[in-house]
């Protein structure tokens, strides 16, 4: 891989700050869409949900931006998302794929996607998840299946023929998009993009290194010998 602009796969920033997502289109003119949720919000010290959502709406400049629903009854569920889906077309809904009592999502997935809103079914990390989910799509609406594929990543185990079934699913559904979520290194990038994901999120710490893709290996390596005698000289080291 060469270049940023040589991959098939869409990059979504996630994160809470919205200087970003107005600058992205000068620093990062490859950024095709935006994401969040509650605990990067909570991190970045949002306060007032509907006021943030609104302005990075604005900021996004029509790229599909998702929020998270955050009630754990799903009758509240469904209120927040209708919500959420009436402030921008280019809104999508995020909502988990089970209450925090483990309890499925799956029926509320049908309902609202069948209703014409954009929803992006989130947490998943499991195949039996992502069958339940993607059985429930409107095949018609447009949405995002997001798995944690850092995080099955995390447990030991492989996510990439993980994220080879679950393109096998959405073949059905032609409208659904696939997305790699949590990466944890600019590898998992090629990966999602060879396996055929539609879309990976990059978080600001990636952002920075994404200069880093197609360097040469002899130039980085000189790079780094070089950090390495800077860094024992600062610190005055004798022996």
């Amino acid at each position: 891989m060469s270049a940023i602009k040589d991959l098939k796969i869409k990059i979504f920033m996630d994160g809470a700050d919205i200087g970003s997502i107005e600058n992205c289109r000068f620093d990062f003119p490859f950024i095709k869409g935006f994401t969040t949720n509650p605990t990067l919000m909570r991190k970045a010290g949002v306060s007032d949900y509907e006021a943030f959502a609104r302005r990075a709406i604005e900021a996004a400049k029509g790229l599909p931006i998702s929020f998270e629903v955050f009630s754990d009854e799903f009758d509240d569920m469904e209120r927040q998302a209708r919500i959420i889906a009436s402030w921008g077309t280019n809104a999508y809904v995020k909502i988990p794929v089970t209450n925090t009592g483990g309890e499925s999502s799956c029926p509320l997935i049908g309902k609202l996607s069948g209703d014409g809103i954009r929803v992006n079914v989130t947490a998943m990390l499991s195949p039996g998840q992502a069958r339940g989910a993607v059985a429930a799509l409107d095949r018609d609406v447009p949405a995002i299946v997001s798995i944690f594929a850092g995080r099955v990543a995390d447990t030991g185990r492989d996510p990439v023929p993980l994220m080879k079934d679950c393109l096998a699913l959405l073949e059905a559904h032609p409208r659904a998009e696939l997305l790699w979520a949590s990466p944890r290194e600019l590898l998992n990038i090629m990966q999602a993009d060879e396996a055929g994901c539609h879309i990976i999120t990059v978080t600001s710490d990636l952002m920075a290194k994404l200069k880093l893709v197609g360097k040469d290996l002899e130039e980085f390596s000189l790079e780094t010998v070089k950090m390495f005698y800077n860094d024992a000289r600062a610190a005055g080291f004798r022996l």
